[in-house]
């Protein structure tokens, strides 16, 4: 039998010929490469900075919900525009999903974090000393959680 009917030639065969190994490898992993990028933003010291900020604010103002609500609605107000600002600047930033998501659980009037204890305390006029002391620290938690990830992102000086 002869060869060249059982095997037919591909007719780009040679040119594949010519190719190194390291150029066919590094074809073949540019794609792996490349979706290997980093998956979350780099870190952003003004990101680090709005949320130890607001976690300080936070804390101070909770404890004064044992006051009538009334007598620091002011506060109150600045305070949710500073903590949606943050929220509006973590969403616009690139790969920051996960961060903007915190944020928003973090502000939601209808959760157990910040938002909701303000609407509560607004609803209720003053809160118990032992309900204030046990949100501050769920509340501290979900700003340490936010000032955890941001700090353990890649600062722009790593990223190569």
């Amino acid at each position: 039998m002869n060869p060249q009917v059982l095997r037919p030639r591909h007719p780009a065969a040679p040119a594949l010929r010519r190719f190194s190994p390291a150029v066919v490898l590094t074809i073949l992993l540019a794609p792996i490469v490349t979706t290997c990028a980093p998956t979350i933003s780099q870190f952003s010291p003004i990101a680090y900075e709005q949320a130890t900020s607001l976690k300080v604010d936070a804390q101070a103002l909770m404890s004064k919900a044992t006051q009538p609500y009334a007598n620091h609605e002011e506060a109150v107000t600045a305070l949710t525009l500073r903590v949606a600002k943050a929220y509006e600047f973590a969403r616009g930033r690139r790969r920051n999903a996960i961060s903007a998501r915190q944020w928003e659980i973090l502000a939601d009037s209808s959760r157990n974090l910040l938002g909701g204890f303000l609407a509560r305390w607004k609803r209720e006029s003053t809160l118990s000393a032992t309900f204030v002391t046990e949100a501050k620290g769920v509340v501290a938690d979900a700003f340490d959680t936010i000032i955890g990830l941001e700090s353990g992102k890649l600062k722009p000086d790593n990223v190569k």
